[in-house]
């Protein structure tokens, strides 16, 4: 999936999801969907863009639009990070990074000079079809989240 290119639909997964059960992307076909992914719950940045999605929420609603956040941390951590941040939106987990190295975002980082395998930070926007309409790699969270609300708002 790491070359798909816009308007290209994006291959079926399942996960573990922190509503206790497994999601599909297929279930949300008729609706269209932001899914994205970062590194880690409880973090700095990821509980900034995860908030920032909590706070746009009900303007994603109102465009049919729902939010799937995917990270690596276990449906334990999910739990504590919705519970926390009152987040309205599943996460699903991604343990075995599968659908990350499907969607070409488990990259390796550097920090520290230390090299790892982790989440690059991105969005993707897809239609009710589950075509692809527009991806977001390398994301620098401020200002990110209206400026994916702005494109659901063209779409």
């Amino acid at each position: 999936m790491e070359n798909i290119q816009e308007g290209q639909v994006v291959t079926d997964f399942t996960l573990h999801s922190s509503n206790e059960e497994t999601v599909s992307l297929s279930d949300y076909r008729g609706k269209k969907v932001v899914i994205y992914f970062y590194p880690k719950d409880m973090t700095p940045g990821c509980t900034t863009e995860s908030c920032d999605f909590r706070d746009f929420h009900p303007d994603f609603e109102k465009h049919n639009t729902a939010i799937i956040g995917i990270s690596p941390d276990p449906i334990k951590s999910h739990h504590k990070f919705i519970e926390k941040h009152t987040l309205p939106f599943i996460l699903l987990s991604d343990e075995d990074h599968q659908v990350s190295e499907a969607f070409g975002v488990w990259k390796l980082k550097k920090m520290y000079g230390r090299e790892y395998m982790g989440i690059e930070r991105s969005t993707f926007l897809l239609d009710e079809q589950g075509i692809l309409i527009k991806a977001w790699r390398k994301v620098k969270v401020k200002g990110h989240v209206q400026e994916v609300l702005d494109a659901v708002k063209e779409s």
